[in-house]
């Protein structure tokens, strides 16, 4: 069997999509940091032992999330724009809770509510569903 018997044919990935899986890995990496920086504090005894560490994992396990997704987005793999998309969602009252903050938490709220909005315009954005394969109710 030759390989281009077994390898599928994908179109050109557009920028928008590569953007867009980049944004995820960030995403994912960010929680990962900020899982990491909870795990140390709870075990050199800042916050409670058994509450850092239940923090830290659950960060670092939702993680995998947008970290997963942006392997499937580089990939052009159909599934991957549904979790992306909902950490996206999920991000937004995350940074409207940040903006609310009355502590320097508020840099942190815009960023990441530009980097939400950003993502969801560059995943619902039809060039990357047809580059992703996921045809509208028209294309039916």
């Amino acid at each position: 069997m030759s390989s281009e018997q077994t390898s599928p044919t994908l179109a050109p990935r557009p920028a928008r999509l590569a953007y867009a899986a980049a944004l995820c890995a960030l995403e994912g990496a960010a929680l990962v940091v900020a899982g990491v920086y909870l795990l140390i504090r709870g075990a050199v005894g800042s916050d409670g032992t058994e509450t850092g560490a239940t923090a830290g994992v659950t960060l670092i396990v939702l993680a995998l999330i947008p970290l997963i997704a942006a392997r499937g987005l580089l990939r052009q793999k159909a599934w991957s724009r549904g979790p992306a998309i909902i950490t996206q969602i999920i991000a937004l009252p995350v940074a409207w809770t940040l903006l609310k903050s009355e502590n320097g938490l508020i840099p942190a709220g815009i960023v990441l509510a530009v980097v939400a909005v950003t993502g969801l315009v560059l995943l619902i954005n039809p060039a990357t569903a047809k580059a992703l394969g996921i045809r509208g109710p028209r294309d039916a």
